[in-house]
C-alpha cells in the first residue's frame, strides 16, 4: 500500500509533472516485488496539500482512497492544479494515517511518501507526533524534499524520515524526467493497441470506464511517448492492472458463475440478444488474446529495461534525480527489509 502526498502549491508544478510523468514507472517498480514467491496487491492513494484553493482548514485533500483502480488514479493525478498555499506536513501526514484504510497483517508493506519545498514544521500539526501514530500501524514515512539536500536537512525533512524509519531524499523538481528511447517500445504500443481491444466493459460504469482507460494511455502519452510505453507495460501485469469492477474479461476470471448470473441490462451492446454460451465464448476468446498480449509485453518489457539499464550505466546514471527515481530506490530497500523480493 502506497500513500503520495504531493504539495499542490503555486511552486509545484514541476513537481507534479514529475509524478504525472513517474506514476506508470513506480507501478512497474511495485511489480517486479514477491512475497512467498507470490507477486502482492498494490494499492495507490493520493493527497494533495497547501494548496489555498481547497476548502480544508489544514488545505489538504485526499484525492483517492487506497485502490488497485490505477486509471483512476492516473485521471485525478492530471486534474490537479497548483495554487497558492501553505503546507501543513504534519497535518497531511496524519490525515493519510487516520483516514486511508491501512492493512493490518503483518506482511503487508504501508509506505508515506511525501513530497514537497517548505519546512516541515509549518504551523498545525506537529510532524513527530502524526510520525508516531502512523508507526504504530506500521506504516513507513519517506519524505521526498524540492531543493537542495543541506536545505532539506536544515528544514527537518530528514528528520521526518528518520522519524518514520523511511528514507530521504532531495530531488530538482524544476527538472524534466529524462526518457531512454528503446527498440521495443514500437511493438509494445502495438499490443497495448489490440489489448485495449480486449476489454468489455460491462454494468452501469463499463462503457466510461472504457473510455478512461484509452483516455490516460492519452495521458500518459502526452507527458512522452516512453511513459505511454510504461504504462503499457503496467497494464500487462494481472497482479497490478485489474478491472473486475467494468469489464466482463476480468471478472468472469475472479468470479467464475458471473457469466451465468449477469442481467441482460447490464451486457454491452456487442453481447445483447446473444446466447450464455455465445458470450462465454467470446469472453473466453478475449481473455486468450489478452494473456497471449500481456506474455508478449512481459518479454518486451525485459529486454526494453535491459536497454535502458545498460544505456543508464553508461550515462553514470546522471538521469535519475527525480521524483520517481527516488520512491523506486526506496521501495526496493524498504521492501528487502519486510521479506520482499525482486
Amino acid at each position: 500500500q502506497v500513500a503520495i502526498l504531493l504539495d499542490t502549491s503555486n511552486s509545484m508544478d514541476g513537481l507534479i509533472d514529475q509524478a504525472k510523468s513517474r506514476l506508470w514507472n513506480i507501478v512497474n517498480t511495485l511489480t517486479t516485488l514477491k512475497y512467498d514467491g507470490k507477486a502482492p496487491k498494490i494499492e495507490i492513494a493520493l493527497y494533495e496539500y497547501g494548496n489555498d484553493g481547497i476548502s480544508d482548514k489544514n488545505w489538504i485533500r485526499k484525492v483517492t482512497p487506497l485502490t488497485q483502480d490505477l486509471d483512476l488514479i492516473s485521471e485525478k493525478l492530471f486534474s490537479l492544479k497548483t495554487n497558492g498555499g501553505t503546507e501543513y506536513c504534519g497535518a497531511v501526514i496524519k490525515d493519510a494515517t487516520s483516514q486511508l484504510e491501512w492493512n493490518n497483517s503483518a506482511n503487508s508493506m504501508k509506505l508515506v511518501y511525501i513530497a514537497g519545498n517548505e519546512a516541515f514544521n509549518q504551523e498545525g500539526i506537529n510532524y513527530k507526533e502524526a510520525i508516531a501514530d502512523a508507526k504504530k500501524k506500521n506504516i513507513y514515512i519517506n519524505t521526498i524534499f524540492c531543493g537542495s539536500r543541506e536545505e532539506g536537512i536544515r528544514t527537518l525533512w530528514q528528520d521526518g524520515a528518520t522519524q518514520g524509519n523511511g528514507k530521504f531524499f532531495n530531488i530538482d523538481s524544476n527538472r524534466k524526467v529524462v526518457y531512454i528511447a528503446t527498440p521495443f517500445d514500437d511493438k509494445i504500443s502495438d499490443c497495448n493497441v489490440r489489448l485495449n481491444d480486449t476489454y468489455i466493459g460491462y454494468g452501469s460504469s463499463g462503457r466510461e470506464k472504457k473510455i478512461m482507460q484509452e483516455t490516460q494511455d492519452q495521458n500518459a502519452a502526452s507527458m512522452s511517448y516512453s511513459n505511454a510505453v510504461e504504462r503499457s507495460v503496467a497494464k500487462s501485469k494481472k497482479a497490478a492492472y485489474r478491472n473486475d469492477s467494468w469489464d466482463l474479461v476480468d471478472k468472469a476470471e475472479s468470479d467464475k458463475d458471473y457469466l451465468g448470473k449477469i442481467k441482460s441490462e447490464e451486457l454491452p451492446a456487442e453481447l445483447k440478444g446473444k446466447s450464455k454460451a455465445e458470450i462465454e465464448k467470446i469472453v473466453d476468446q478475449k481473455s486468450k488474446e489478452r494473456a497471449n498480449l500481456q506474455k508478449e509485453i512481459a518479454e518486451l518489457a525485459v529486454k526494453r529495461q535491459n536497454f535502458i539499464d545498460e544505456e543508464m550505466k553508461k550515462r553514470g546514471g546522471a538521469d535519475s534525480d527525480d521524483l520517481g527515481k527516488a520512491i523506486e530506490s526506496s521501495i526496493f530497500d524498504l521492501a528487502g527489509k519486510n521479506g520482499y523480493r525482486k
